[in-house]
């Protein structure tokens, strides 16, 4: 899929994806692909594969028995988590360290592991969903190394998504969105992963112009932004819950196992933060 000229025109350049995440996602589109394939290709990067074996032994993952090496953490975890693990070490690497760009990482972090397990259980591609939620700000990042200063004076507060791109696009003609979407393209990921990210600041009563599987990815989003990574600690959960269910229902989540799976999940990453 190609980059859409007018962002190529803007001279805002998007950071390489490493060969070991190109041949990653090359890996994970194929149907048949297996344990030991991912272990060796991830075991090929020493620096990736370190950082690997150790944020699976963090608190954030619960494990019982330390892991040793990247096989052993993708038979407690599974593909998709690890895969999606790796991509997160590769971003985080791609972009300058800075407070803001690491409260980025840290919420992609959480996101893309709750999406991805969220999915699992409700028959929906874990490794896209969790790919989806780890660059879903991404954009914001590139924005941010493009012109630091600039970026900086555009903090909208609040979680108002939409706000925040009319300000970028003001500033910089491009919305994080736009960038986030070509990114995911140009990093090999999946068309459905890419629409998320574009079409994720707009109002839910526009999301039925995505296809289904974009939809669903959305609304697992939107979920997990507001139950988990929502910083406005007066939100009330019955009310998100509200809001949810006629969209549920919309994009082909049964809402009760929906509820169940999200519920669950932001349940034990909360506990998981606080003892970390």
């Amino acid at each position: 899929m190609t980059i859409a000229p007018q962002l190529r025109n803007l001279n805002i350049d998007l950071p390489a994806c490493p060969s070991t995440l190109v041949k990653l996602s090359l890996l994970m589109a194929e149907e048949d692909s297996s344990i030991d394939q991912l272990s060796s290709l991830i075991e090929t990067d020493m620096a990736l594969s370190s950082a690997v074996v150790r944020t699976v032994n963090s608190a954030l993952f619960g494990l019982l028995k330390r892991v040793e090496t990247v096989h052993e953490g993708i038979r407690y975890l599974g593909m998709a988590q690890v895969a999606g693990l790796t991509y997160e070490i590769g971003l985080r690497g791609a972009f300058p360290p800075s407070p803001l760009l690491q409260q980025i990482w840290d919420r992609a972090g959480i996101r893309g592991l709750a999406m991805g397990r969220i999915a699992r259980q409700l028959d929906v591609d874990p490794w896209q969903a969790h790919t989806s939620g780890l660059f879903a700000e991404t954009g914001r990042a590139v924005l941010y190394a493009y012109d630091r200063q600039r970026y900086q004076a555009l903090e909208v507060s609040g979680n108002d998504e939409a706000l925040l791109c009319a300000a970028e696009i003001e500033a910089f003609g491009v919305s994080h969105s736009a960038l986030g979407a070509a990114l995911c393209q140009s990093w090999g990921l999946s068309r459905d992963v890419s629409d998320s990210v574009r079409a994720r600041p707009n109002a839910p009563s526009q999301w039925s112009q995505e296809r289904p599987a974009v939809q669903k990815l959305l609304t697992i989003g939107a979920a997990v932004d507001a139950l988990l990574l929502n910083t406005d600690q007066s939100a009330d959960p019955q009310a998100v819950w509200a809001e949810l269910e006629p969209i549920a229902h919309q994009v082909g989540l049964h809402f009760d196992a929906f509820k169940l799976a999200t519920m669950r999940v932001c349940e034990r990453l909360n506990l998981s933060q606080g003892e970390g």
